[in-house]
């Protein structure tokens, strides 16, 4: 299982330059909403762009796809629940922490560790289409309107294209599914942009954590705890009750699965809510503890199942 503490130890040790780089004065403030700013709308982007066109859009819709996107949907509904009957926090913080309870870090974590439990990293675009074309346009909308004044049919429906995620995400599966190649003077660029997306955001997450210590009272603590148990306990144990009894996995397919459920929160979380200044606090605290626990929570999932 080394590739399982490779992987966190990878992600873990840029989040620490960020970090670092903020404590000593090296980065101000400003940088991080520069970074997060350049992320969402230029290099973010662009790696969704290039993931979705390479990928195989018509196997993902096979036992993968519906698997992650049942699970996942289930485990927000637990946390939007929760946040209903104790929490009573405001739709766009608790869309922020439904997404952290159930969006996984399949990019940065999963490609490596599934390459190193099971083998193979196939299991990781099903995951990663779910959550780019289904989950993201759907809680980037109810941010949007949460965070707007004004709610109208016309905005509800116009609401994901105009957010460059999930325009590029369109552009990748139209590609996919035409089987288009685009020309070296196209590609190039959008590859190097691809790029600095995955170390811009882990940089971002770093000088975020300068700021304050996790799990603050008045932070929203208990929201942080319950959607760091969800995704790191909750999440695994849905997703092997329906795979194995629901969709029939068996051996290394439900071994794949159960790993990237048992993935830490993505910092594509972070990302999402730092433009519109809602549950940015909790986002932080739950990718924050959720890849410490998560090294335990993948080693303990390979272990039993």
């Amino acid at each position: 299982m080394g590739g399982v503490v490779s992987g966190i130890l990878i992600v873990s040790a840029v989040i620490a330059v960020g970090f670092f780089a903020a404590r000593l004065k090296i980065l101000g403030p400003e940088v991080q909403g520069a970074l997060t700013r350049t992320a969402f709308y230029i290099t973010n982007p662009a790696l969704l762009f290039t993931v979705v066109a390479g990928s195989d859009i018509r196997a993902a819709l096979g036992t993968d796809a519906p698997l992650a996107l049942l699970s996942a949907a289930i485990v927000g509904l637990l946390y939007c629940l929760l946040s209903f009957l104790f929490f009573r926090r405001p739709a766009a913080e608790t869309a922020v922490g439904a997404m952290a309870s159930s969006y996984a870090n399949a990019n940065n974590i999963g490609i490596p560790v599934s390459l190193y439990a099971v083998g193979t990293a196939q299991h990781v675009a099903p995951v990663l289409l779910v959550q780019l074309l289904v989950m993201a346009p759907f809680y980037l909308t109810v941010l949007g309107l949460a965070s707007g004044s004004k709610i109208s049919w016309r905005k509800v429906l116009l609401q994901p294209f105009g957010n460059p995620m999930i325009i590029a995400s369109g552009l990748g599966v139209a590609v996919a599914l035409t089987g288009w190649e685009a020309p070296d003077l196209l590609q190039k660029p959008i590859d190097m942009l691809a790029g600095g997306a995955v170390p811009m955001v882990l940089l971002a997450f770093g000088l975020s954590l300068a700021g304050r210590a996790p799990l603050q009272k008045g932070d929203g603590r208990t929201e942080t705890l319950v959607a760091t148990f969800l995704k790191i306990a909750g999440m695994p144990l849905i997703v092997w009750v329906l795979g194995r009894f629901v969709f029939g996995l068996e051996g290394q397919h439900l071994l794949a699965s159960v790993i990237m459920a048992a993935l830490p929160t993505a910092q594509n979380v972070f990302l999402f809510a730092s433009p519109y200044g809602r549950g940015t606090t909790v986002a932080r605290d739950v990718i924050l503890c959720t890849t410490v626990l998560s090294v335990g929570a993948l080693l303990v999932v390979a272990w039993l199942v």
